[in-house]
């Protein structure tokens, strides 16, 4: 069983390895897209092994894999797929205008590779630790990705991503220092292990804990783009690349958000669950509101989908903060759909970005047009964003309502409903007047191949098939789903 437990992180270590050494070229483009299958096919087999069998452990217990851990695999892997699948198709296009060469293709599949074994250690890890150097170890990874291009703004963007996340992070160090001083004095040895945690979390002094669970709640909370330290994201989704804008908004802000998932468990038992849920509830709510203020105005189509990612981890946080199992199962199964939809609409960004050569939602114009394929992606892509069914975030977020007024928190639901109509109304507004119409003069009109690439469009068109079947049914996913919800939720 440890190869297995530790095929994701190995895998795409072996893939950084191989571009290392052999570069990109032809025989190896298609590496990174088969490192993301390899991890998602360990994904699925660790979560089948997980539901017959139990947690799983390897390496005397440093690594250890549950329900919720390996379903965070499954959102790694697959949307790691999407992205990987890409990227030969956005780096050819990208090469042949001149804006990057084979040395650059070769440091971002590198980097990619790290990035997903930094993540899969995340979610692997038994230690928490652990899961912030490895935290830590993806803004590393990521800032060279986010400033790839090296212009002046991409450059502004990379260092504002690593002050602020660096911050963030600090304070969840800090957390740490201070959850680990309450577990020494309440069970010598406790050490920073998740199961000796909430083990010992009934005798953790309630004053540190309190401070402790405060730092690591908005030091995570950081790296997943909650307020109030959120304004790292849109500079830097806006800059990526589009694959690494796909990873980034669909996979590393669910890791973020995981280990905040595995927080509340602590906090809740050391705590009640009235603290964190009340703290996570204010999040949400700033989240939200500064998420739909911004989406009004706003006159960059790649800006508009970040600003859209601090909607749904705020969404994401007020289902933490309902807690209980539907509440949470339906966080878990939006943590899936909301990479799937982000990692197709991003992918397609960097596609009209290729085609119209500008990011000005007003300089875009006639889209379905000239690419209809790819405007009926991008229109289809934003509709699932917004809730529509029968994408998954329908579901999932629906869920999210019924539990949050189940639970005694009317008010935040009302408020955050309220809070989503306006987002959807400003998403729909600046999609249709990309797609519709005729074609601007200028920027807009810049000539390209009229047709996309047809495996980069099987892409886009496959992840939004995945995203509306598993909003008909979760179907394998639902004993996982379960499994996992038991761990986080309150009964």
């Amino acid at each position: 069983m440890t190869p297995l437990l530790l095929a994701p992180i190995a895998v795409p270590v072996l893939g950084a390895v191989i571009y290392a050494s052999a570069g990109w070229r032809r025989a190896t483009a298609g590496v990174s897209a088969a490192s993301a299958a390899l991890v998602l096919c360990a994904a699925v087999t660790i979560a089948v092994e997980v539901v017959r069998h139990g947690p799983r452990t390897a390496l005397a217990g440093s690594v250890r894999v549950d329900a919720l851990s390996a379903f965070m695999l499954v959102v790694i892997g697959a949307v790691a797929l999407l992205a990987t699948a890409a990227t030969p198709g956005h780096l050819r296009t990208e090469i042949a205008a001149g804006r990057a060469g084979a040395r650059t293709a070769a440091r971002h599949c590198l980097l990619v590779q790290l990035f997903l074994a930094a993540m899969s250690l995340a979610v692997l890890a038994a230690n928490l630790g652990v899961l912030w150097v490895a935290v830590e170890a993806t803004t590393v990874v990521t800032a060279f990705l986010v400033g790839q291009r090296r212009t002046r703004s991409a450059v502004e963007a990379a260092w504002k991503y690593v002050v602020i996340c660096s911050t963030g992070i600090a304070l969840a160090l800090l957390g740490t220092f201070l959850l680990n001083y309450a577990a020494q004095h309440a069970a010598p040895g406790a050490g920073l292990d998740w199961a000796e945690l909430t083990a010992v979390a009934h005798g953790l002094d309630p004053d540190v804990t309190r401070i402790a669970v405060v730092l690591l709640i908005v030091g995570f909370g950081t790296k997943a783009g909650l307020a109030p330290l959120h304004a790292w994201l849109p500079d830097a989704h806006s800059q990526a690349p589009a694959p690494v804008s796909a990873l980034m908004s669909g996979v590393l802000l669910s890791v973020a958000f995981y280990a905040i998932l595995r927080v509340k468990v602590i906090a809740d038992a050391a705590l009640g669950t009235g603290f964190a849920q009340l703290l996570l509830v204010v999040i949400a709510v700033m989240s939200l509101v500064l998420a739909a203020s911004l989406l009004l105005a706003q006159r960059d189509y790649k800006r508009m989908l970040a600003y859209s990612s601090i909607e749904h981890m705020g969404l994401l946080a007020l289902g933490t903060a309902v807690g209980g199992r539907a509440a949470i199962a339906a966080v878990l199964l939006h943590v899936l759909g909301h990479g799937l939809a982000k990692g197709v609409l991003f992918l397609g960004a960097g596609r009209i970005l290729q085609v119209t050569g500008t990011s000005r939602i007003d300089q875009v114009r006639g889209l379905a047009e000239r690419e209809p394929v790819l405007a009926g992606c991008f229109g289809f892509g934003v509709l699932a964003l917004i809730g529509l069914p029968p994408f998954s975030l329908f579901a999932s977020e629906l869920g999210i309502a019924r539990a949050g007024f189940t639970a005694g928190l009317g008010w935040a639901v009302a408020a955050a409903l309220v809070l989503v109509l306006v987002i959807a109304a400003a998403l729909v507004t600046h999609t249709g007047r990309m797609v519709l119409g005729a074609a601007p003069e200028g920027p807009g009109a810049a000539t390209a191949p009229r047709r996309a690439p047809a495996f980069a469009t099987a892409v886009l068109v496959v992840g939004l098939v995945a995203c509306a079947a598993l909003g008909v049914t979760a179907g394998p996913l639902t004993p996982l789903l379960s499994l996992a919800a038991d761990l986080v939720g309150t009964p």
